[in-house]
């Protein structure tokens, strides 16, 4: 098989898991925000139940907006810094390369002057 489906394969894989990740830890928000709307729902007892419905409601997308917000802007730095750290990468490794073949190059001149005055 070529290695560019194996790659794409792999990629496909990838981004279904982290779909799926991203689904459960969705899921477990939205159940944690249910359960806080529901404790503070607890904390009124005159409510009835149609109104202790809507207070939860109003809570639960509340609180959903405010964590898709947050989720939001933390994906956006995260997208960020990863720019930011592929480019230091690159500089890094390019760098590396550089001080590496400069490296090898005085060592084979060097080689080639020590075997030249040897003679």
């Amino acid at each position: 098989m070529d290695r560019s489906v194996d790659r794409r394969v792999a990629q496909d894989i990838a981004r279904g898991i982290a779909q799926v990740e991203g689904h459960l830890l969705w899921s477990a928000e939205m159940a944690d925000i249910r359960r806080q709307a529901g404790r503070f729902s607890a904390q009124l007892p005159w409510l009835t139940s149609a109104q202790r419905a809507d207070v939860e409601r109003v809570y639960v997308t509340d609180r959903a907006a405010v964590s898709r917000a947050i989720l939001l802007r933390v994906r956006e730095r995260a997208l960020a810094l990863r720019g930011e750290y592929g480019e230091r990468y690159a500089r890094l490794r390019a760098r590396c390369v550089a001080w590496t073949v400069a490296a090898v190059g005085a060592t084979i001149g060097l080689l080639a002057a020590v075997t030249f005055l040897a003679r």
